[in-house]
């Protein structure tokens, strides 16, 4: 059986990288409050995959973790750039798009949490949008 394709990711500075399979379960764009302010943006453009598939190449030791134990989101300490959101309780994490150094096959299929959506955040792109999570 084939290896799966290995892509890589990166804090802005570097400090930290880390390799994925590209075996990402879904591909979403989260319009809430929460990723609002955890990301500075109109949406956080995320893949979900579990942990075990995510493996860190440097900087583990350089990692700042913001949140409780039922989800928390993991920051470069360096450079404060958002590289993924987990959930332990499944072990499973929501890993940032824009920490991709390499295009993942699968692209966003959905807008999730849009009756959460900024008014000023037009989504004009023909996705489906879903007013929570996805059933």
């Amino acid at each position: 059986m084939p290896q799966p394709r290995m892509l890589n990711a990166a804090c802005l500075c570097r400090a930290v990288r880390l390799e994925v399979r590209d075996e990402f379960e879904y591909v979403q764009i989260c319009h809430c409050s929460d990723c609002r302010r955890a990301t500075g943006s109109a949406s956080k453009p995320f893949a979900g995959i579990a942990r075990a598939k995510l493996r860190f190449l440097q900087g583990e030791d350089n990692l700042l973790r913001f949140g409780g134990d039922q989800a928390h989101d993991i920051r470069c300490r360096t450079c404060g750039s958002l590289l993924f959101s987990a959930f332990p309780p499944r072990d499973w994490v929501h890993l940032v798009l824009g920490s991709l150094l390499d295009p993942p096959s699968r692209q966003p299929s959905c807008h999730i949490w849009v009756s959460d959506k900024a008014p000023w955040d037009p989504i004009a792109d023909g996705l489906p949008q879903h007013e929570g999570f996805p059933p």
